[in-house]
C-alpha cells in the first residue's frame, strides 16, 4: 500500500468479511481476530481485484516495508532526513543494510538508490509543477548538497534540466505505483 487509496480499499475490504483492525498502514495489516482461510481467500481476490496484493512472503514483505519507508521519507515527510538513506533504513527496518540492498536488487532488478533516486525525481517534478518553492529551495527540501548535484541528478534521469522542465508543464508525471 503506498498512498492513502490503498489503505481505504484494505480497510473497506475488511469491513466487508467482518474483520476488525487495529492497523491500517503503508504495506502492513494488524487484525483483531484470527483470519479464516475462506475469510484470506476472499481479501486476496478482492484485494488483487483493486489493484493490490497480499503478501505471504517474508521477502516479499520485507521489500514492500523498504518501499515504503522510502516513499514515506520521500514524499509525505516535510523533516529533513540528516543521515544518509542507508542508515536511516538500517534503523527503521532493524536490518543490516548489506542485506536489504542485495535482497532489494535481487528481487527488483534495479538498486535501492535508484528507487530513491526515481522517486525524489518524481518529488521534484511535482514541486516543480507546484511553482511554490524555487529550485534553491526544492535542493534544500529534498536534501540535495547543491542546486548543481539536483540539477545534473534530475538530467540524468528526465533528459532535462530543472528550469527546462518547469517550461514543459505538459510534462506528465508517473504515479507512485508505477515507478
Amino acid at each position: 500500500m503506498v498512498s492513502n487509496r490503498c489503505k481505504m480499499v484494505v480497510k473497506e475490504n475488511l469491513k466487508n468479511l467482518g474483520l476488525h483492525f487495529i492497523v491500517v498502514d503503508l504495506g502492513e495489516v494488524e487484525i483483531m481476530e484470527n483470519i479464516s482461510m475462506e475469510q484470506r481467500t476472499i481479501l486476496k481476490a478482492n484485494l488483487f481485484n483493486s489493484g493490490l496484493e497480499l503478501m505471504d512472503d517474508k521477502k516479499a514483505m520485507l521489500i514492500e516495508k523498504i518501499k515504503n519507508v522510502i516513499i514515506e521519507m520521500v514524499h509525505h515527510s516535510n523533516e529533513i532526513i540528516k543521515v544518509n538513506f542507508s542508515d536511516y533504513l538500517s534503523e527503521k527496518l532493524d536490518h543490516d543494510y548489506t542485506y536489504l540492498s542485495n535482497m532489494f536488487s535481487e528481487v527488483q532488478g534495479t538498486t535501492i538508490e535508484q528507487f530513491i533516486i526515481s522517486h525524489k525525481t518524481e518529488r521534484i517534478k511535482e514541486l516543480i509543477i507546484y511553482g511554490e518553492l524555487n529550485i534553491t529551495e526544492i535542493a534544500w527540501e529534498m536534501g540535495y548538497s547543491s542546486v548543481a548535484h539536483l540539477s545534473s541528478q534530475f538530467k540524468k534521469v528526465t533528459g532535462l534540466s530543472p528550469s527546462h522542465f518547469k517550461q514543459l508543464k505538459d510534462k506528465r508525471r508517473s504515479p507512485i505505483e508505477d515507478i
